[in-house]
């Protein structure tokens, strides 16, 4: 048998079965037991027409218009077990109850409905028992003792009415359990859709924020050597003819200028081809990526030490003092001043201050060459501060300014870099027509 209360738990999808079954085969089998039903209670209204002395047709209609009722069972299972409690004393309807009773338990109906009416199912079925066997043995059709008539009262009530409420609790159980689990499978199957279009997107935001990153890095390595090595070449088209001992002094700082940026270019090539930075999930609170790429940095300049335990971690701030001396070599008037107690810092600290003042270095070669500029780091109890700001740049340099193109990304990549270690990046044009670049970093 099939199971039922389909309509208690969800409404069927249009146009797939006739009237209230969900299904073809499920109409086609109601019906089926429907016609069972009606010829069974029709033969047994005959008996019931003769013993209760009416027509016999009355006693056959009787009996199928009852028995008929199977057909609803599955929308009116409640009606279908009253109806085969009605119609016991008449001693028909055994089909009737059976399916009616296991159609009922199998539906997801208060378990009181369903044990009260099967109450009322098994002590009818215990009474009509106990005074047909009466009467036959008062008739003398049956020769037993006074024990059987009991017994045989108990023993149908539970045969009738035991196996099939038994059998629809299960099958309803079974059924609600397997909807449960399609249901959590559905859930399980949209979650991971969804998953898989979040790690998707997030694989694409981390495609482009390491795009970012490698060139911010690349951005950092290159220009300030490259622009150096600009300025240096036009002074040494100025004075190669005129003081030919600066020309070559001016051609050597130029090689070794090249030499560093191509080092330094193939030294991280390196370490991206080789995947010595590999970004791991942390296991505390998420880090942004920026962050990660300062540490990604950091990681180049470790591969370009060895990897030693003493070597110096890339760029730091005990390496200011050469950075300003390239500058002053190129021509730039640079003033460096100090403040507060020097002391160390952690190596992404020390490498994004180092990168600040570069990046505003080869800015102000870039679009203020020969003005001065003063460098000012100021060292604090729980920061770091840095300052790079230039005076108007003579008119003179207009020249020069235009073989000096600008991507527009350093003042970009700065703000990422502090912004990533909880600092503050201010730049911007100053009153008295400079440019002023400040950053600070806090030293945890």
């Amino acid at each position: 048998m099939t199971t039922t209360g389909e309509a208690h738990a969800e409404a069927p999808p249009p146009g797939a079965g006739p009237w209230w079954w969900d299904r073809v085969r499920s109409a086609v089998l109601d019906v089926s037991l429907g016609v069972a039903s009606a010829v069974e209670c029709g033969f047994e209204g005959v008996r019931f027409a003769r013993e209760a002395g009416i027509p016999v047709a009355a006693g056959v209609v009787f009996g199928v218009l009852a028995g008929s009722v199977l057909v609803a069972r599955r929308r009116w299972p409640i009606a279908v077990v009253l109806v085969s409690i009605a119609v016991m004393p008449a001693q028909m309807g055994i089909l009737l109850g059976i399916v009616g009773l296991y159609t009922l338990a199998a539906t997801e109906l208060p378990r009181r409905i369903i044990a009260s009416l099967a109450g009322m199912s098994f002590v009818g079925t215990l009474i009509v028992t106990f005074v047909w066997v009466r009467q036959d043995i008062a008739r003398g059709n049956l020769t037993v003792g006074d024990w059987v008539i009991p017994f045989a009262s108990v023993t149908t009530a539970l045969g009738v009415t035991a196996p099939p409420l038994l059998l629809g609790l299960y099958v309803g159980a079974r059924r609600r359990l397997m909807e449960s689990l399609r249901e959590r499978a559905d859930s399980l199957e949209r979650e991971l859709q969804l998953l898989a279009e979040r790690a998707e997107e997030r694989a694409e935001w981390a495609r482009n924020e390491e795009r970012t990153r490698i060139a911010r890095e690349m951005h950092d390595v290159v220009a300030h050597r490259v622009s150096l090595m600009v300025v240096h070449s036009a002074a040494l088209q100025a004075v190669a003819r005129k003081d030919p001992d600066k020309a070559v002094r001016n051609a050597a700082l130029v090689g070794d200028m090249g030499r560093q940026a191509l080092t330094e270019l193939r030294e991280m090539l390196g370490v991206l081809r080789s995947g010595g930075v590999r970004a791991e999930r942390p296991q505390g609170p998420v880090v942004p990526l920026a962050a990660v790429g300062v540490a990604a940095a950091a990681a180049a300049d470790r591969e370009r030490s060895g990897g030693d335990e003493g070597a110096v971690e890339g760029p730091c701030l005990s390496e200011l003092d050469a950075l300003v001396g390239q500058s002053a070599a190129a021509g730039m008037v640079v003033d460096l001043s100090v403040e507060g107690e020097t002391r160390s810092y952690a190596p992404e600290i020390e490498q994004t201050a180092f990168r600040v003042v570069q990046e505003a270095l080869t800015n102000v070669h870039k679009h203020a060459a020969g003005a001065k500029t003063h460098v000012r780091l100021a060292h604090r109890v729980s920061e770091i501060a840095m300052q790079v700001e230039n005076e108007p740049p003579p008119e003179l340099s207009s020249a020069l300014l235009a073989r000096l193109p600008s991507g527009g990304n350093g003042l970009v990549g700065m703000k990422e870099r502090v912004s990533a270690l909880g600092g503050v990046f201010v730049s911007g044009p100053t009153d008295a027509g400079g440019f002023r670049v400040s950053a600070v970093i806090p030293a945890a």
